[in-house]
């Protein structure tokens, strides 16, 4: 998920050189917590699919920015609406 924007300084060497030439990546933004622990709920599907890729996968706590007790409560609200079928 992280983003290559960036240029890379040309005076560096090392492994970096065969992985991305010239780029290096940029952390996603995190976003701002702008809801309760209350809110992860698993019929709240609109604000599950926000932590949720394309295909389906929940993003860690790396990319959410979460504390990690909300991020345990929005992997249990999004696997019970997942059993529930609100979501794929």
């Amino acid at each position: 998920m992280p983003r290559k924007t960036r240029p890379d300084k040309p005076g560096r060497s090392g492994s970096r050189e065969r992985s991305s030439y010239g780029e290096t990546r940029t952390p996603r933004p995190k976003p701002k917590i702008d809801f309760t622990a209350d809110a992860l709920d698993f019929k709240n599907v609109t604000l599950l699919k926000q932590f949720v890729t394309d295909q389906g996968r929940i993003l860690p706590r790396k990319y959410t920015g979460l504390p990690a007790h909300y991020q345990r409560r929005l992997n249990c609200a999004i696997k019970r609406a997942r059993q529930m079928l609100l979501m794929k």
